[in-house]
């Protein structure tokens, strides 16, 4: 087995390093409404949504937009954040009018909506079992640096999540698309991380661990070393990866096969 030397390792978040309990659409569109329902309690809080017929017109306009938003994403490769997707949602209702002036709305707001919003997500992923095991090994090779790379519309989630389960110490920086604006697979969020990490005349030097097409082809084009974490189930849609040369890994633990 080729041993690769690197000067830092990218990886992504979910399914490389993280799991999502009792994976299923159904699961991942429950979160989500329970969020939607605290933020639109959180509105009527705040008296900007009045009545049961504002709330469902908010909830039913946001979920068009949430929609709309994610598909031009993925054609565009454009990032829309979820506190974006909020503050587009409640313009469009004061323009038709269904609530009054947003006058006194400010960012805060938009991001605590978003915060509800993802809230249920942070009981739902967990790592892996050799997650921590793995990057405490990696972490301790001085001259690795580590980052987190995340195509997630919501950047506090990632970082709260790491936090959460006492892994971000392990990172050097957490990047997403979020914060960002572009998303995997576009090279430019690739060499941000790069810069971000202080790597960014050494692609060739780093290596980027994903579990789907996105990582891997993405990687790839910003002229890093590149490898697939398999999972166990296939997503709606996935892209075939017509790229050379990838190693593939069943988990996260296996990288430490190349590394050290």
């Amino acid at each position: 087995m080729t041993k690769l030397k690197i000067k830092g390792l990218i990886l992504d978040f979910g399914f490389t390093i993280f799991y999502f309990k009792n994976v299923s659409v159904k699961r991942y569109f429950e979160c989500y409404k329970k969020g939607l329902q605290d933020s639109a309690n959180y509105l009527e809080k705040l008296n900007i949504l009045k009545d049961d017929l504002t709330i469902r017109k908010f909830i039913s306009l946001f979920n068009k937009k949430r929609a709309f938003f994610f598909k031009e994403s993925i054609k565009t490769k454009i990032e829309f954040p979820t506190n974006m997707i909020f503050q587009n949602v409640l313009e469009t209702m004061e323009k038709k009018r269904y609530i009054d002036s947003l006058i006194d709305i400010n960012e805060e707001i938009y991001d605590e909506l978003a915060n509800l919003y993802h809230a249920f997500e942070l009981e739902e992923w967990v790592p892996f079992e050799h997650t921590r095991n793995t990057l405490k090994k990696i972490s301790k090779l001085e001259e690795i640096k580590i980052a987190i790379l995340s195509n997630h519309p919501h950047h506090a989630t990632i970082e709260n999540l790491l936090k959460k389960h006492d892994l971000l110490e392990f990172f050097d920086t957490v990047v997403t698309s979020a914060k960002f604006g572009r998303r995997k697979p576009d090279p430019e969020i690739f060499y941000h991380t790069l810069k971000k990490m202080g790597l960014e005349n050494y692609p060739n030097s780093c290596l980027i661990c994903g579990d789907e097409h996105a990582d891997v082809v993405g990687g790839h084009r910003a002229g890093l070393k590149t490898i697939l974490c398999e999972r166990l189930f296939k997503f709606p849609f996935e892209k075939e990866i017509k790229v050379p040369n990838f190693i593939k890994i069943s988990n996260i633990s296996e990288i430490l096969d190349y590394i050290i």
